[in-house]
């Protein structure tokens, strides 16, 4: 490797400081925080937009959702002005400080042949710069306060939208229906830990979507699977996609949010249920916040979604499941079934004499 010359070390010395000024350049118009605040513009004027679709989708929950979205779009409506006109203030300002800085390069760039000038500028430059960057720093920090608060507000909003546009979606997708008046809550990505040994997934786990509606718990397998195999290397797939288990909301006794996995950085869910329920306990393996989900799981247990629906339940359904007899009129047994809001008929555990609802 050829030692550069020092004229040669020093052109390379001078490029680099040109090519800090020339980042700088963005730095002192404080481009991150004003596409922050444009992103966030974007976001706001398209909350209420958003939510009406979820409505069209079948979102029946939250009927807060329309004046959040509103109160949002007020408040940074607000804010909006004021902090454009400081990042306006702050980057004059900024830009000013830069310029002097553009001075002194612009005669290194006449004296590259003289290093004995040029190197006293160039420290001067390198100690502007550091004082730039705390300005810009100073600058940005005062500019994300005015609205810090509503941005994590705003932020919160947001994703609440996300996870109800993904469970939509995956709805749309389903094998399985939901029942007359069901209403879906929320979906997640989920691996069924079938043994349900301290978490652990093994090869034969299926993965898919976990579901809560305002009913029941669902399990979708919706993945890829190995149809083939040569030395442990896949060489055919088939898309498998079927409801796995379904299980009442009623019958949720208790839930238990875990991390795990080597960095404990993976949500697991363990859920016990009561005698009635074809699974004594689940446990999943999610791709969401476990902490989250149990406060979601417990609502929906205490029928705090259909308290606060945006969407009344048709009545003539809720009337269905009280007309139903205590005993079958075949064979007089006592009908111990869970009667989910929406189904149009039961069989006798004990004769198979299908009641219509």
């Amino acid at each position: 490797m050829t030692t550069p010359s020092p004229a040669e070390q020093l052109a390379s010395e001078i490029n680099a400081l040109q090519t800090k000024i020339g980042w700088m350049q963005d730095s002192v118009r404080l481009k991150g925080p004003l596409d922050a605040v444009e992103d966030l513009q974007t976001n706001v004027n398209n909350m209420l937009l958003r939510v009406a679709g979820l409505r069209t989708k079948g979102y029946v929950f939250e009927k807060e959702l329309e004046s959040q979205a509103s109160d949002l779009s007020r408040q940074w409506s607000q804010l909006h002005s004021p902090i454009v006109t400081q990042i306006n203030i702050q980057s004059s300002t900024l830009q000013g400080s830069l310029r002097s800085i553009e001075i002194k390069m612009a005669q290194i760039n006449t004296m590259r042949s003289n290093p004995f000038t040029v190197r006293p500028l160039m420290a001067s430059i390198d100690a502007d710069i550091e004082m730039l960057e705390d300005k810009v720093r100073s600058a940005e920090g005062t500019v994300n306060g005015m609205y810090d608060a509503f941005n994590n507000q705003a932020y919160a909003f947001k994703k609440r939208l996300d996870d109800i546009e993904y469970m939509v979606t995956q709805l749309a997708e389903a094998r399985f229906t939901l029942l007359p008046t069901e209403g879906g809550i929320r979906a997640v990505k989920a691996v069924w830990c079938k043994d349900g040994k301290d978490g652990k997934e093994s090869n034969d786990d299926p993965e898919g979507v976990f579901y809560l509606t305002d009913q029941r718990l669902l399990f979708e397998q919706k993945e890829e699977v190995a149809t083939k195999k040569f030395l442990f290397i896949t060489t055919a797939k088939q898309k498998v996609q079927e409801l796995v288990w379904e299980i009442p909301v009623v019958l949720i006794d208790d839930i238990k949010p875990s991390k795990q996995g080597m960095l404990k950085n993976e949500d697991h869910l363990d859920i016990r249920f009561k005698e009635g329920s074809m699974h004594e306990s689940v446990h999943l393996h999610i791709w969401q916040e476990g902490s989250e989900w149990l406060q979601i799981l417990n609502r929906a247990k205490n029928k705090e979604f259909d308290k606060n629906r945006a969407v009344a339940i048709d009545q003539a359904e809720i009337a269905k499941v009280k007309a139903l007899p205590a005993q079958c009129p075949s064979c007089g047994g006592n009908l111990n079934q869970i009667i989910l809001r929406g189904q149009d008929s039961i069989k006798c555990e004990y004769c198979g004499f299908v009641i219509r609802l």
